[in-house]
């Protein structure tokens, strides 16, 4: 089923417009036909292109840290459990 969008979806454009190594804005992480085709693409799309610049700025910002500061699978602590001494 297709939400309704009520508002326009604004572009993710910040003004730094260049491309990078992999081929998206190193401002908006849109594709360059995400940014051609923008104004004509239906709001369900560009909901979709808006989510996966999210991941896209996400996964650069993990690509620059060092790798020790990668947590590859963090664990979850529970704030309900009982803490045990060692």
């Amino acid at each position: 089923m297709r939400q309704i969008e009520i508002f326009d979806i604004t572009s993710p454009c910040i003004g730094v417009c260049q491309s990078g190594p992999t081929g998206y804005c190193l401002g908006c992480y849109r594709s360059r036909d995400e940014r051609l085709h923008w104004i004509k693409l239906p709001q369900d799309v560009q909901s979709k292109i808006v989510k996966a610049c999210v991941m896209r700025k996400k996964r650069a910002a993990l690509s620059k840290l060092p790798k020790a500061q990668k947590v590859t699978n963090p664990q979850q602590i529970s704030w309900l459990d009982e803490e045990q001494d060692p």
